[in-house]
């Protein structure tokens, strides 16, 4: 199990038992609270039970590929670059471009939320905290999710 939360549409915060890791799309960084400091740019790293790709893009910046216990979270942003290179159970982005390659089953609003919901026809719901238990625990059908 594990839990998404997020204080500003440019940062996802995930916590599992082990671990608490903040990626911030702005600046392409990881803080795990590591003792090297903060992770920046693309690689692969293993963070506890979490284990995170790094992707560079075209442009120079960097999108996340994550997975914790068999699902997949994609953090991304608004970035509409290398979508082929991300697989995501759950994305976080702010791109219905992004959603409608990726086809997550859910999604966390980065962003302009009421522009999105009404381009995809979909409705969303508030939240403080996602948290999710596993795979099977996610929606059959595409969700959107607004965090604060």
């Amino acid at each position: 199990m594990f839990e998404i939360e997020s204080k500003d549409q440019d940062e996802i915060s995930i916590t599992t038992k082990k671990t608490t890791i903040k990626f911030n799309i702005a600046d392409a960084s990881i803080d795990a609270g590591l003792a090297v400091g903060k992770i920046t740019g693309p690689g692969e790293f293993e963070i506890g039970d979490v284990s995170v790709r790094g992707i560079a893009t075209e442009s120079g910046k960097t999108i996340y590929d994550v997975e914790i216990g068999g699902v997949h979270i994609g953090i991304i942003g608004n970035i509409e670059e290398n979508l082929d290179d991300i697989v995501a159970d759950i994305l976080c982005t702010s791109s219905v471009r992004a959603i409608r390659e990726i086809e997550p089953r859910l999604i966390i609003a980065m962003g302009n939320v009421d522009a999105m919901v009404t381009d995809l026809k979909l409705t969303a719901r508030t939240e403080k905290k996602l948290k999710v238990k596993n795979l099977d625990s996610l929606p059959v059908t595409k969700e959107v999710v607004v965090l604060n």
